[in-house]
């Protein structure tokens, strides 16, 4: 297995320690050795000083390695999570090139499992 940082604030966060300890490059070149990066979680917290390190990451990745990434957040909105208009467009310029976008649509199903629960009369 490779390196792992499971949600997107998570990994703006490595990537900040990394370049805080002088060693950002040798870190990215440890997820050269990863085929697929699953980045979950995009657009719930802004990343602050983070957002340009994962730019980073991602121009690092781009043609070279696959991504997925999963947000709630839509397009349009992307810009407040980064904090910057044109960083959020080269960004996304680079992650929907050559990609798959899948919009689901509709309830969310931990939303629906809570209320069913709600719902349930308890078991005696």
């Amino acid at each position: 297995m490779g390196p792992r940082a499971d949600r997107v604030r998570a990994l703006a966060q490595e990537l900040l320690l990394a370049q805080d300890e002088h060693r950002l490059p040798r870190y990215l070149k440890t997820w050269k050795k990863v085929d697929l990066v699953i980045v979950d979680e995009l657009g719930y917290l802004e990343l602050g000083p983070g957002g340009p390190l994962l730019f980073q990451f991602f121009a690092e990745r781009y043609e070279s390695g696959s991504v997925i990434v999963t947000s709630n957040l839509e397009f349009s909105r992307r810009s407040e999570v980064f904090g910057d208009p044109v960083l959020t467009a080269a960004l996304l310029g680079r992650l929907t090139h050559h990609s798959h976008i899948l919009v689901f649509e509709g309830e969310s199903y931990r939303f629906r499992e809570s209320k069913r629960r709600r719902e349930r009369p308890a078991n005696k």
